[in-house]
């Protein structure tokens, strides 16, 4: 995905939504999307479909499951893939995330979600459409497993990045078995990436924190917070800010904070 067009604004939707090789996906839950959605629109949300286990096993069955969830969507790689929830949340981001990782360049994010589509008349029809094979071969590299962190942790080309609320970066909530962060990870909860609408900051606003907090344009940065959600979320903000190296890992403290066999920091709070 390029990172300088992954986003797309009401504009766009408004003048390519009847385009045939368009397919819009509403990644909210259930009952909101039965509720009211964009017309055209089908639903994926991506928070039941979670996978934490980021073992060679893990992989193979998370990777059969998106493709089943994809093919079940009918995506094919002819298609462009826009998804969107109420704003540029986890959901959406997840959702393009995923298809990226499974080897398709034309996942998109509606930017703002609905927050941004002024006079949107939302329907409640959904109109039929076919499954498809998808027919992607999945990318690697937009992925890290706790393998590859572990093996690359001390690489001072690599950084890791905590997107997780204060809280949970400084173990006052813990959702795991053990609190804590991973060792040496640089921290900033990742709604510091939404404008006050919910829509992605500007690129040089993101460009501007990243460097404050010292994540180096040059490494490679490997975001992470509970399950993968929030830290996709973070992937984007990365590549839209222009760093050119970025793995989410996906396993996230839900793998990390339940492993016994992993070194793990505990940061204190500035008094």
């Amino acid at each position: 995905m390029d990172a300088n067009n992954f986003l797309l604004d009401a504009r766009w939707l408004n003048d390519h939504r009847n385009d045939p090789n368009l397919v819009i996906v509403d990644t909210r839950a259930a009952k909101d999307f039965w509720a009211g959605h964009i017309g055209g629109a089908r639903n994926f949300d991506p928070f039941p479909f979670h996978y934490s286990d980021s073992s060679e096993r893990g992989i193979r069955e998370f990777k059969a499951q998106l493709a089943w969830i994809f093919s079940a969507l009918g995506i094919t790689t002819r298609n462009t893939v826009l998804f969107y929830e109420d704003d540029s949340g986890m959901r959406a981001t997840r959702a393009a995330w995923a298809l990226e990782w499974m080897g398709h360049r034309g996942g998109k994010v509606l930017d703002g979600g609905l927050k941004a589509l002024a006079g949107e008349k939302l329907v409640t029809e959904v109109k039929p459409f076919a499954p498809a094979v998808f027919d992607a071969t999945p990318v690697d590299e937009a992925s890290a497993s706790l393998s590859y962190v572990v093996e690359n942790m001390a690489d001072p080309g690599v950084q890791i990045f905590d997107v997780r609320s204060d809280e949970e970066y400084y173990a006052e909530k813990i959702r795991a078995k053990h609190g804590g962060a991973i060792p040496g990870a640089i921290h900033l909860d990742w709604t510091a990436s939404q404008d006050s609408g919910g829509a992605f900051k500007s690129p040089d606003a993101l460009r501007a924190a990243f460097e404050k907090l010292g994540l180096k344009r040059d490494a490679e940065i490997i975001p992470y917070c509970q399950g993968g959600y929030r830290a996709a979320h973070a992937y984007y903000a990365l590549r839209l800010a222009g760093y050119g190296k970025v793995r989410n890992y996906w396993g996230s403290w839900g793998e990390w904070g339940n492993r016994d066999d992993v070194p793990i920091e505990h940061p204190r709070r500035k008094k």
